[in-house]
C-alpha cells in the first residue's frame, strides 16, 4: 500500500478515535493514523494520545511499557517538551489487515527528523539523520469508532 499521507484539510473532524460508515474501516483508520502525525507535528501530547483507549498500551522504541492513555500522554508530553521539540514525523502506511469486524493491524513506517538528539542506544537510520521506525497498532472499533487498544514502535536499522 505505500502510500504517504497527506495532511492537509485533516484537522477539521477532532482527533480521538476515528469515526466511519465504511464497511472495511479503511479510510477512518487510515484519517485517525494521518491525525495522529500531524498531532506528532504540533508537539501535542494530549492530541496525539487522544486515539488510544483508557487502557491501551504502548511499547515505545526504548522497549518501556506505557500503561494507559494518561502515561502515554504524559511521556510524549516530555518528549515533546524535550528532544522532540522541534522534531516532524511522516507517516506512511504500510498494511492494513482485518481481524475480524472490530478489529485491525496497521503498520506504518514513521520517518522521524529535526530532533535534538535521540534516545541513547538509537541512531539515525539514514545517512541524512532521520530516524525510520516501524509502528504497529491493534486497532479495535468502539460506539466512538476505531480507537487504538495497543501499539508497538521499533527503530529500523541498517544491516551491518
Amino acid at each position: 500500500m505505500h502510500r504517504r499521507l497527506l495532511l492537509s484539510g485533516l484537522l477539521l473532524a477532532p482527533l480521538g478515535c476515528s469515526h466511519s460508515d465504511e464497511a472495511n474501516g479503511e479510510s477512518a483508520l487510515l484519517r485517525l493514523i494521518a491525525k495522529q502525525a500531524e498531532a506528532w507535528n504540533r508537539h501535542d501530547a494530549r492530541a496525539w494520545s487522544e486515539p488510544f483507549l483508557p487502557q491501551a498500551e504502548f511499547v515505545n522504541i526504548l522497549g518501556m511499557l506505557l500503561e494507559g492513555r494518561a502515561q502515554i500522554e504524559k511521556r510524549h508530553a516530555e518528549l515533546f517538551n524535550g528532544i522532540f521539540s522541534k522534531s516532524r514525523v511522516v507517516v506512511t502506511p504500510r498494511k492494513i489487515l482485518s481481524l475480524g469486524a472490530t478489529s485491525a493491524l496497521v503498520e506504518t513506517i514513521h520517518e522521524l527528523r529535526d530532533f535534538t538528539r535521540l534516545p541513547p542506544g538509537l541512531q539515525p537510520s539514514d545517512a541524512d539523520g532521520t530516524l525510520r521506525t516501524r509502528m504497529k497498532y491493534v486497532m479495535s472499533l468502539t460506539p466512538d469508532g476505531w480507537c487504538v487498544a495497543s501499539a508497538q514502535n521499533t527503530a529500523i536499522f541498517r544491516l551491518p
